[in-house]
């Protein structure tokens, strides 16, 4: 148990051992175990991350987690169509929702990004996933998770040079992280290996 612990691992009421956020509060352990690090493919699917990770920029994951059922009411289902279509209008009504993060910074990026990503030839997905690394092993400890990667650094400049903001090298390995293109699994967590 002792050593479950040391590495970042927590032993659930249900006796299996996840990732020590995992099992921190009730909120985080289907995503934990259902979600986080599964590959996602879909330009919409892949907005939605991208967008809830910056917004989540300077706050802890588990608000936007927690709110994310109006996050996608607000964007139209994270749709790039829809969303690139919206107008000031929309902007304002987004701003006095306060079922969503309300940062005029943020919001406008969101509406930005979904212009840029409604014009990437070959899409959001060929774009995000070209930057995915080669599988690795599983960290060991919480400690050998990293903030940012070589890869994630370039796909931050990638995306910056064509015209997306709010997304530098830790949004991206968090994108990148969330969404299968790592597997920041520890190695003794329950969750079986993920292939992309």
């Amino acid at each position: 148990m002792t050593d479950v612990i040391a590495a970042g691992l927590v032993v659930g009421a249900d006796d299996l051992v996840r990732c020590g956020w995992g099992g921190s509060t009730p909120d985080y352990q289907p995503y934990h175990d259902l979600e986080w690090g599964q590959p996602v493919h879909g330009d919409d699917a892949l907005f939605e991350r991208m967008t809830l990770e910056a917004f989540q920029s300077g706050l802890s994951w588990i608000t936007i987690l927690r709110k994310r059922p109006a996050f996608r009411a607000a964007f139209a289902g994270f749709s790039i169509t829809a969303v690139s279509a919206f107008s000031e209008a929309d902007a304002t009504r987004l701003m006095a929702d306060a079922g969503i993060v309300r940062n005029r910074m943020k919001v406008d990026a969101t509406l930005h990004n979904a212009r840029v990503a409604a014009d990437l030839p070959g899409g959001l997905t060929d774009l995000l996933w070209s930057y995915a690394p080669p599988p690795r092993a599983r960290p060991a400890t919480s400690a050998e998770v990293p903030a940012t990667t070589p890869e994630s650094i370039a796909l931050a400049k990638e995306l910056k040079k064509r015209g997306f903001k709010f997304v530098g090298p830790t949004t991206a390995y968090a994108l990148m992280q969330a969404t299968g293109m790592v597997d920041d699994h520890l190695a003794g967590c329950f969750v079986p290996p993920i292939r992309p």
